[in-house]
């Protein structure tokens, strides 16, 4: 039995599963990816006929074998950490949220921490503007760009894509990363519309014309043009920096959950197709979970969780003296978090007091 393999078994790993190659690279926004793949436990219900249809829409990412054995020990305690990636492209069906300017970079990025037991978890946000010390990484084409200090972390997936951005923060955080998954925006959108739209509390106005968002104060059912505006907004709420674009996306991520908490057996077997359509649709998973029946597996996992046992909160930094622009980690307080996910205790609130906010706290309930 190799390394890999028996790394695989740890934590919930998968074990046995067919190594694909790379996916061509697809653009992604990662916004409540657990609770996406959990309408597939309810559409797979008397639907099996379907599956080979939803298995024809998965492509996914090899990181185990991109990374190797590099990378920290896999810790078979029964937690599970999950980065959840999301692009900022503007190529293909994207252009219409910016211009194309090149490479992408990830526009969002989230440790999902999954504790023993699998009923309460803490979701980390890692500002895309933190300057790190990026490790040296090698891109699906074979191209070898070296580390960089004070490198923002957004560029980890510009250099090397997906295997360079778990890289990235398996070294800022010393954990394992036992899956990885993107959403795309198209795709995103999609899976909002064919929910239903989600339901959420603006306690000001938002108005953002670069992402196409215009709310009143009130409790609006958002679509899904809408709802990409909300988590993509950064303009339109706090100091407008990505800090208070963070504290949106976790409340919609909370909203989202419960949205989906309410798609029960009793749903339009319709209805629970389609959304498993535009789950599958929308995804890029490692190669763990790049069949249906893998992310069946993984989402009945994560049915025992709600919104109100997913602790959300952002990586500890402030502004970096150097440059307003940027944020720094807050190195003791960043330290505290990622060993309290390490050893699968909660994250103390020592560790989420006093940094900065980005002062967009409460406009979306």
């Amino acid at each position: 039995m190799t390394e890999q393999t028996r790394n695989g078994r740890a934590r919930g790993g998968a074990t046995g599963r067919r190594r694909k190659p790379p996916a061509k690279r697809r653009r992604r926004v990662g916004i409540a990816v657990s609770g996406a793949a959990a309408v597939l436990v309810l559409a797979g219900s008397g639907l099996g006929y379907v599956l080979l249809k939803l298995d024809g829409n998965i492509q996914g990412v090899d990181i185990n074998a991109r990374l190797g054995t590099d990378r920290p020990k896999n810790v078979d305690d029964g937690s599970l950490d999950v980065l959840v990636l999301g692009s900022d492209s503007r190529s293909g069906d994207n252009r219409a949220y910016g211009k194309d300017e090149g490479g992408a970079r990830s526009d969002t990025a989230m440790v999902l921490h999954v504790y023993e037991g699998h009923k309460k978890a803490s979701v980390v946000s890692i500002p895309r503007d933190t300057l790190v010390d990026r490790p040296a990484c090698t891109d699906d084409r074979g191209t070898e760009t070296p580390g960089q200090s004070r490198a923002m972390f957004n560029t980890a997936y510009e250099v090397g894509g997906p295997a360079c951005a778990v890289k990235t923060v398996e070294a800022m955080s010393g954990i394992r990363m036992d899956h990885y998954i993107e959403v795309d925006f198209t795709g995103f959108k999609k899976l909002i519309d064919t929910l239903g739209g989600v339901e959420i509390t603006t306690t000001r106005a938002i108005e953002d014309p670069k992402s196409h968002l215009d709310l009143e104060p009130g409790t609006h059912t958002l679509d899904g043009e809408q709802s990409l505006g909300l988590v993509r907004t950064r303009k339109g709420v706090g100091d407008g920096s990505d800090l208070g674009r963070i504290q949106l996306q976790q409340a919609f991520m909370k909203a989202f959950i419960d949205q989906l908490k309410g798609v029960g057996a009793g749903t339009n077997p319709k209805k629970l197709l389609d959304l498993a359509d535009a789950a599958t649709k929308a995804i890029t998973p490692d190669s763990e979970l790049d069949s249906v029946q893998e992310l069946m597996g993984f989402a009945q996992g994560l049915t025992g969780l709600s919104a109100q046992n997913v602790r959300m909160v952002t990586l500890p930094v402030r502004y970096d003296p150097l440059n307003p622009n940027r944020v720094v980690p807050v190195e003791a307080k960043a330290e505290q978090v990622w060993k309290a996910l390490k050893a699968d205790r909660p994250i103390p609130a020592a560790a989420t007091e006093g940094n900065a906010t980005g002062q967009a706290e409460g406009v979306v309930k």
